[in-house]
């Protein structure tokens, strides 16, 4: 698309919109009297409107069923869980046997790793990005002085973890360089451990590529899709990933702590010998009451689930995952990467209008690469810039030392917002 740096270009793009009218199904913050302008789903998503009325419909079925609630029909609290699947599977490329809504992100990922991660004396390295987010990275670490107990010194952080980062010079991390570390590890490598899109930079990562080059080495391979599920296109059954994790309080607006997922390759459902940690929800439904010593896991990832389900934790994430399916999945991905072009065209025309790069843009240029978010450094005066642009109604996210992260959600921001951007951020410098 050929983009133009005025206003009403940016109108008439909204109003040829298919998705535009999704944005009156959420509520915005307001300042000095006005909405604001939301660029920081990638933190936590808006509410949706209806989020009050699926909670209070919970609220209501505790009130006069009480225990009851668990098994009436037709919306029982016992499968309530499953309420997500047909979405869960468009968004994350998945069959339901693959799929479990349980616990919140950093549990699910311990939950993964005590049964994708079994070091031995010869095959125990793991592979991750360098500068993960901390929750990803405080609880490898953990992991592995768990497993040095066992086997002792060879196990340190130092011999173990192998975190990769970009080159000199770079700011992206290259598939090329990612394979070819996985490669030169060859069967001393246990597990590789990936975000799918990097939580500062906004680089997409190749979970394909990645997770053949894994495999083909004899490691597990999997992702933490905090960033990447709602924001881009994933086909995790396709791509063969052995698990995943993710939360749905960012892109996919489910409030604040909300609930979390597992997904878990229908290569592992019916390996009943792959360790883990269990609960009684994920023993066998069939046999669940008749409360017996041994643990039968069911098929698949609900053989991992731990406890019933946070009904009221969950209940907020009904209404949105309804506006994801009515929107259509691929309707909204081709229009995050438009609104996502047209911020960078604007971006770009702010440092060709100063005479030189004010502006650098970490996150990658091919839209493959990234999501819907960029990760802007100001090159004088960063947070001064941030904090200008929350007090004009835009709300946006600093990450230290020096990247304002930008947003345009395709559920809820137009192509007026993102030109409003530019013309407060041209004012600012």
């Amino acid at each position: 698309m050929i983009f133009q740096k005025n206003l009403q270009f940016a109108k008439d793009l909204d109003f040829h919109d298919p998705l535009k009218d999704f944005k009156s199904e959420f509520y915005f913050p307001v300042k000095n009297k006005k909405p604001v302008i939301y660029f920081c789903g990638n933190s936590l998503g808006l509410q949706p409107k209806k989020a009050k009325d699926f909670i209070e419909k919970e609220l209501a079925k505790w009130k006069k069923l009480a225990v009851d609630g668990h098994f009436e029909q037709p919306e029982p609290w016992v499968s309530y869980h499953r309420k997500f699947l047909e979405v869960s599977c468009k968004l994350l490329g998945a069959t339901p046997l693959e799929i479990a809504i349980m616990n919140s992100l950093t549990v699910n990922l311990h939950l993964m790793l005590v049964s994708f991660y079994q070091p031995t004396n010869t095959r125990f390295k793991i592979i991750m990005e360098g500068g993960a987010f901390p929750s990803d990275q405080y609880a490898i670490a953990s992991q592995v002085e768990f497993h040095a107990q066992h086997l002792g010194e060879n196990l340190s952080f130092e011999n173990t973890i192998i975190e990769l980062f970009p080159r000199k010079g770079e700011d992206i991390l290259r598939t090329e360089d990612l394979i070819k570390a996985i490669k030169n590890c060859g069967d001393e490598l246990a597990l590789v451990i990936m975000g799918g899109v990097n939580y500062y930079t906004g680089q997409a990562y190749d979970m394909e590529a990645i997770t053949s080059a894994g495999q083909e080495v004899g490691a597990f391979v999997g992702f933490d899709l905090a960033h990447a599920a709602g924001n881009i296109l994933l086909n995790l059954h396709k791509w063969n990933t052995d698990f995943a994790v993710w939360c749905s309080y960012k892109y996919l607006n489910s409030g604040p702590g909300s609930t979390s997922g597992v997904f878990i390759h229908e290569n592992h459902a019916e390996n009943f010998k792959i360790p883990r940690f269990a609960g009684w929800w994920g023993h066998n439904q069939e046999e669940r009451f008749l409360m017996e010593k041994k643990f039968k896991p069911m098929a698949g990832a609900e053989g991992w689930m731990q406890s019933n389900s946070q009904i009221f934790s969950i209940a907020p994430y009904l209404p949105s995952l309804e506006i994801f399916d009515k929107a259509g999945i691929d309707n909204l991905f081709e229009k995050s990467r438009k609104l996502t072009g047209y911020l960078e065209f604007l971006v770009n025309e702010i440092n060709i209008e100063k005479g030189k790069e004010v502006i650098k843009i970490l996150t990658p240029k091919t839209p493959k690469d990234r999501g819907c978010q960029l990760s802007l450094v100001f090159l004088e005066n960063g947070k001064k810039v941030f904090e200008e642009l929350t007090n004009s109604g835009i709300v946006s996210d600093w990450r230290e030392p020096d990247v304002i992260r930008i947003a345009p959600v395709p559920l809820y921001n137009s192509f007026s917002d993102v030109f409003q951007f530019y013309n407060v951020v041209r004012k600012i410098i």
